[in-house]
């Protein structure tokens, strides 16, 4: 039943989907050049809150746990793994409040609807993974960016997604120039469990009835351990979080 649910939601998920990229598209270009920054800023959380809902068309649930009391006087580099394209709007809307901005590869600054312009006009950091010059200068620029406006930088370290949802080894260089660009910067860890399970076919059929947890740790002080040791924390309280949920959904 649920393959012929899926083949049957799947295309009306595409749908809503596409239409809330095209739409808030519009808008943002629209609030970007007439009204400038907040009110750009309002239309990409409505954005990734319409992005989210879109997500129940195919009967998708999906809850958000652990709510630290994350400062905003002071910038955040938010430390999350990465299982698929759905990643950012979670992290966008949940963290709404501290102007989250991403560090992505250069390809998504064009020609993706909504995506491409506010990774653009939005603040975020377009870096080249085949050139590791322009890569750290970006990730400089966007840290003292980050560090002056005291946003929310949020990094994937795996460097890359993980399809199957299983952690992959950390990368350390993008974290390391970041940290030296917001020296007053607090990491927060940010777990996503299940987000990979919405392409395991494929693009199509898209599975239904999913439970996804997005989950925020406890923020951690970063300057009283050397890089190494700091990675290998971040790395090591995300798969415990892991861990732990799958336990707790096994045992529901």
């Amino acid at each position: 039943m649920k393959k012929v649910l899926s083949f049957i939601l799947t295309p009306l998920f595409y749908t809503g989907f596409g239409l809330t990229l095209g739409v808030f598209h519009i808008l943002q270009v629209v609030a970007y050049n007439l009204f400038g920054y907040p009110a750009h800023k309002k239309i990409v959380d409505l954005l990734n809150y319409v992005t989210l809902q879109n997500l129940l068309i195919l009967g998708t649930r999906f809850s958000f746990h652990g709510n630290p009391d994350l400062p905003l006087d002071r910038p955040l580099i938010v430390v999350s793994n990465h299982q698929s394209m759905y990643d950012i709007p979670p992290l966008g809307w949940r963290l709404r409040k501290h102007h989250p901005k991403y560090i992505s590869k250069i390809e998504l600054g064009k020609n993706i609807p909504s995506i491409s312009y506010n990774l653009r006009k939005g603040g975020s950091a377009l870096i080249d993974r085949k050139n590791a010059k322009q890569a750290l200068q970006e990730i400089d620029r966007f840290g003292k960016y980050i560090e002056k406006n005291k946003y929310a930088a949020c990094i994937f370290p795996e460097g890359t997604r993980s399809r199957d949802g299983r952690l992959k080894k950390f990368k350390i260089s993008g974290i390391e120039a970041l940290l030296k660009a917001t020296p007053s910067a607090l990491i927060v860890p940010f777990v996503i469990d299940g987000n990979y399970r919405l392409l395991e076919n494929g693009v199509f059929p898209m599975p239904v009835g999913l439970k996804i947890r997005y989950t925020i740790l406890n923020p951690i002080e970063p300057h009283s351990l050397p890089i190494q040791e700091l990675v290998h924390q971040m790395e090591e309280v995300i798969k415990k979080e892991l861990r732990e949920s799958i336990t707790k959904t096994t045992n529901k």
